[in-house]
């Protein structure tokens, strides 16, 4: 980061210059920023917010440095002499935090940032290079914000006494690359894909931390019954999955077109919905005659190469759940016949239906799932999405095959149609082609579950 006050400047006076391009050319009223706010056209206020978030990530790369810094200067070596203890506080992280006005928590976050980003001097004197070079040269350039780069360091910091270099480095690379493009809910999904591969006996052993920590808590206060409830991926895959298709099933019925719609209005709000779903549940394990019908439509999907089916190496993840699961997990719950496990790298049944159905079958939907990870465009949980035609059934005759579905949630579905975006899929990748006005040059933008494959060199792999 060379002359950092100065590129500090430039973002100012990029900002200046994006905000009077933003205000009205005659008739500007004088006020305060919300007064001048209101005046701005819609282009020009998306240009200051994106302008301003550029200030911002370079702002809080060079907090970072100065806050990696302070804890430098407050080491345990320097005792009561260190910096934070001659200002008053106890570690260098309450020092942050009452400086800036921000939590201890978020001052930690600062202090982890920037000590993996900062370049430092050996015992010869010699400078050397960020720990992380690839996440400091992004986060210098404001590409990427604190959040993602926190996010990023902290797992390859858990990772580090077991993950080889190379490899660490080009899953470094990727992700940062990941980071730049996408928004941090998504990094965090590539994140957690990202510490599983780099860690397998890492996945079991939080498993274990994970699931002794389950519980579930029950108590009574104010004529209401208090659940609380903390459960492992593996506990909580088919509770999950119980409760969405019966609240999936209740909006589905409410809907305009909705197949037996109540004869009374259906007012419930999602958190109700779901609490009614959970009393179903425990009145049909009681005995109940009801058959809860939603039920026999939901699976759990458990998703696993072949290798690591065979010989209990690698890592797996369930369809809804974020978090990886360990081998000797997704081998239990693929031995449960309620369950569906999707093995990779095996044969399949066909899944290609032609013209001769209009609707995605349940092994198709299994498959575009399995292709686009949710929603292909945004990454909605899968259970909030639903399989769609690329070329429509009825206008463009398109067919009910995998190189013609894709997986969108509502709001993308209606968005891709609206705006005119053009949609390419084959069996393992889905790409989105932007129309004019949202990219002149109408580059592809890879979707699905590809986005957070690693590329890793042949050489590290």
């Amino acid at each position: 980061m060379e002359r950092p006050l100065a590129s500090l400047e430039e973002h100012v006076s990029a900002l200046r210059e994006t905000w009077s391009g933003a205000m009205p050319a005659f008739g500007t009223v004088i006020g305060d920023a919300h007064c001048a706010v209101e005046q701005m056209s819609d282009e020009g206020l998306v240009r200051v917010a994106e302008s301003i978030g550029r200030l911002r990530r370079h702002a809080d790369a060079l907090l970072a440095r100065v806050a990696a810094e302070v804890d430098k200067r407050s080491g345990q070596g320097f005792g009561a002499e260190g910096l934070a203890k001659t200002q008053g506080f106890h570690n260098p992280a309450g020092l942050v935090a009452a400086s800036t006005g921000i939590s201890r928590g978020d001052a930690a976050k600062l202090i982890a940032v920037g000590t993996a980003t900062s370049s430092h001097r050996s015992f010869s004197g010699e400078r050397r290079p960020a720990p992380l070079t690839h996440a400091a040269s992004s986060l210098d350039d404001a590409r990427i914000g604190i959040d993602a780069a926190s996010a990023i360091t902290s797992m390859l910091g858990r990772v580090a006494l077991r993950a080889a270099p190379a490899m660490a480095d080009a899953t470094e690379a990727a992700l940062v690359q990941l980071a730049e493009s996408a928004p941090l809910e998504l990094l965090l999904r590539g994140v957690r894909e990202a510490e599983a591969r780099l860690d397998h006996e890492g996945v079991e052993r939080r498993e274990d931390e994970i699931r002794h920590e389950r519980s579930l808590t029950v108590r009574e206060s104010g004529g209401m019954v208090h659940l609380h409830a903390r459960l492992d991926a593996e506990s909580a895959a088919p509770v999950k999955a119980a409760i969405e298709a019966l609240v999936s099933d209740s909006l589905r019925r409410r809907a305009p077109g909705g197949d037996a719609p109540p004869l009374l209005d259906d007012d419930r709000s999602i958190p109700q919905l779901q609490a009614d779903a959970l009393a179903a549940i425990a009145r049909h394990a009681l005995g109940c005659s009801n058959t809860l019908a939603p039920l026999a439509k939901a699976t759990v999907v458990v998703r696993l190469d072949l290798d690591t089916l065979r010989n209990g190496l690698g890592h797996a993840s369930i369809d809804g759940i974020g978090e990886p699961v360990s081998a000797s997990t997704a081998r239990r719950l693929c031995a449960d016949a309620e369950l569906i496990p999707a093995v990779l790298g095996a044969e399949s049944i066909p899944l290609d239906l032609g013209r001769s159905s209009r609707l995605f079958s349940k092994a198709q939907r299994i498959a575009l799932a399995e292709r686009d990870g949710g929603c292909a465009a945004c990454g909605q949980n899968i259970a909030y999405v639903e399989a769609h035609h690329i070329r429509w059934w009825d206008r463009d005759d398109g067919p009910t095959d995998l190189s013609n579905g894709v997986m969108l949630c509502s709001f993308c579905h209606h968005r891709m149609h609206r705006e005119e975006w053009e949609i390419r899929a084959s069996r393992d990748a889905v790409w989105f082609i932007p129309p004019p006005l949202v990219d002149p040059a109408r580059t592809p933008r890879l979707g699905g579950r590809a986005r957070f494959a690693m590329t890793v060199p042949a050489a590290v792999a």
